[in-house]
């Protein structure tokens, strides 16, 4: 193998484990759960998160099943750009809603889930009749908005009622569930935070300062 195609192969490698590792952040699934379910270690998935191990198709594809993502969007860098610079998300798009197996809710992803997306915004629904019965745990942070219906929040061993408009923020490691309340689905907009995502730019501060700034530039 030429220096060339190893530098080629080590980048492919890196891109394939940073999408893995967003796609499993994006299913709420912890490193340990992942790695059990593939049957493989904790540190040899972390090793191939982080583009250092080979992954074999058998695993590959395994880990796109548990995952519930294509190979071909793993390689396809039109589909999952390494960071999200514009992306507008249509109305016409809650077509794609998607069933999450064994969850008892169905999703729309709305934004972010690039390998160096800070966050991910989905649109979810909980129907009526299944429930979601096992609380989960990841690590970031998630906050949640409700559209409509009403939601049970579950978080550590607390259950907050949230209506129309009502919104909850948490730590992801606490474990945690939700579900509709009443003989109506509710829909949620949920938004799921990386952790250690860096420190958030204060917009508003930037937006009073604008004017301050225009005006030294024009009186220079």
């Amino acid at each position: 193998m030429t220096d060339r195609q190893s530098d080629s192969a080590l980048d492919t490698a890196r891109k394939l484990g940073a999408r893995l590792r967003a796609a499993r952040i994006a299913a709420n699934l912890r490193l340990a759960d992942v790695a059990a379910r593939a049957g493989l270690s904790e540190s040899s998935l972390s090793r191939i998160e982080r583009g250092h191990t080979a992954l074999s198709i058998t695993h590959l594809v395994q880990l796109c099943e548990i995952l519930s993502v294509g190979v071909d969007e793993l390689f396809d860098d039109r589909a999952l750009p390494a960071r999200t610079s514009v992306a507008v998300h249509r109305a016409e798009d809650a077509a794609a809603r998607r069933p999450l197996a064994g969850s008892g809710y169905s999703w729309v992803p709305l934004a972010g889930g690039a390998p160096f997306d800070a966050f991910q915004v989905f649109r979810l629904t909980f129907p009526t009749e299944e429930k979601m019965k096992v609380m989960v745990s990841h690590p970031g942070q998630e906050y949640c908005q409700v559209l409509s219906g009403t939601v049970h929040y579950h978080v550590a061993g607390e259950t907050h009622l949230l209506r129309p408009g009502d919104g909850i923020m948490i730590d992801s490691e606490l474990p945690h569930r939700a579900e509709s309340v009443g003989d109506r689905p509710a829909e949620i907009i949920m938004m799921v935070a990386r952790p250690n995502a860096g420190a958030m730019t204060e917009w508003w501060n930037a937006a009073a300062l604008a004017p301050s700034v225009q005006g030294s530039e024009g009186e220079a």
